[in-house]
């Protein structure tokens, strides 16, 4: 195919270009086991349209993938999610959302690479699941938030017991929230952004 000098090559929708206002950007990961909401807040939140590398899950996966007793979700992401949210018109937040099969973790590597910070989404019904998750974290440096994902049958517990069962220290935030929601997805990011600012201004994170 010839490609003549007055042809032109198709840009982004002008709704996915960045505002000319932007002047600094971070990257954030939705980090979390298989089901707890990640495809979803990203989104949900997102204010251009999201890049999702989702599959159907197909009967090869039966003894690999863990379903935990889901009979509604037929899909799982399998490299990222990828959306953008402006926090302002000066500061965006560029979100990756991780896979949740544990066969696809070797793949958070790469996207924990020059994070800011981390979204760890709970799933009550599903508590040890969580646990890898954290420390995976903790071990590269990331300063995260917890959302609690708030499902229709999942027990729910106060705050402080929540905590102890995740052994988190005090500082770190832990909020319920519905990452169906745009408004609550966002509320968790500006937790987030709060988080690490506090630990900016104690020489924390640098």
């Amino acid at each position: 195919m010839d490609f003549n000098a007055s042809d032109t090559v198709p840009g982004p929708r002008a709704e996915d270009r960045l505002p000319h206002t932007t002047a600094a950007a971070a990257k954030i990961v939705i980090v979390g086991g298989f089901g707890v909401g990640k495809t979803t807040m990203v989104g949900s939140v997102s204010e251009i349209r999201p890049l999702t590398t989702e599959e159907t899950m197909t009967q090869a996966g039966i003894g690999v993938d863990d379903d935990y007793g889901s009979d509604s979700k037929t899909a799982t992401t399998v490299a990222m999610d990828f959306g953008r949210i402006r926090i302002s018109d000066e500061f965006v937040l560029y979100l990756f959302g991780t896979p949740g099969q544990e066969r696809f973790w070797f793949l958070w590597n790469g996207l924990f690479e020059g994070a800011l910070g981390a979204v760890v989404l709970v799933d009550t019904r599903r508590l040890d699941v969580s646990y890898e998750v954290m420390g995976r974290l903790e071990e590269r440096g990331v300063p995260f938030v917890v959302g609690i994902n708030t499902f229709p049958d999942g027990p729910r517990y106060p705050i402080p017991v929540l905590r102890g069962a995740l052994d988190l220290h005090p500082r770190i935030p832990i909020v319920e929230c519905d990452v169906r929601r745009r408004a609550s997805s966002r509320d968790l990011l500006v937790t987030l952004m709060g988080f690490l600012d506090s630990l900016i201004d104690k020489g924390a994170l640098v």
